[in-house]
């Protein structure tokens, strides 16, 4: 009897089961990422750059479809103006997971680690795994939410896989992880900025 055909290719089924690894057993993944031969191009291909484009494109979709809802009133936003939203967003989130990564390198001195740029930049972007897959709750604005609880898990990801991959004490880590999270967040206010200095005009032009 053989095995059924599947019907991923290879490299997007293991994308899957990566992405489920990293969200289910994130302490028995980590180890395994840490022990893996990589490169930035395979960190960033097919991973990276396949589910850091969910939000975004769930996010347009959503706000096309359902509308956005504040204080009682539903807009939707005009096309023009969304599409520049998400490439703007997709191509300032690639950026980010980059940026964060030589964060990570470079602040594993101060907590006791060990500087290595490939293992910083796993963490940032297989960290980033739950907020990603979270994006999918924009197709419908009203569940967003659940979206930003999935990132905050990606938080807890990332104090485990700190520890794991830049080799910092458990001790050091809950620190480590603090400063590298404010990093994040204000990663996430400047890309939340440009994009909407940068998209505003179009959604002006065109009502």
């Amino acid at each position: 009897m053989t095995d059924a055909p599947n019907p991923l290719p290879p490299a997007t089924s293991g994308l899957f089961q990566r992405a489920k690894d990293i969200l289910l057993k994130p302490k028995e993944t980590w180890p395994v990422i840490a022990a893996e031969p990589a490169t930035v191009q395979s960190i960033y291909v097919p991973y990276v750059l396949l589910l850091a484009a969910i939000g975004p494109l769930a996010g347009l979709v959503g706000g096309q479809v359902f509308g956005i809802t504040f204080l009682g009133v539903t807009y939707h936003p005009p096309l023009a103006g969304a599409l520049i939203s998400a490439v703007l967003s997709y191509g300032l989130t690639l950026a980010s997971v980059f940026l964060l990564a030589l964060v990570i390198d470079g602040l594993a001195p101060s907590f006791g680690g060990q500087k290595d740029q490939t293992q910083a930049l796993k963490v940032a972007a297989y960290a980033g795994t739950a907020g990603w897959v979270g994006g999918i709750f924009g197709l419908v604005p009203a569940l967003a939410i659940i979206g930003m609880l999935f990132a905050l898990y990606g938080l807890y990801l990332l104090y485990l896989g700190l520890p794991v991959l830049m080799k910092a004490p458990e001790d050091k880590a809950l620190g480590y992880t603090a400063v590298v999270i404010v990093v994040a967040i204000i990663l996430f206010l400047v890309v939340g900025a440009v994009v909407a200095a940068v998209a505003a005009p179009s959604f002006v032009t065109i009502r």
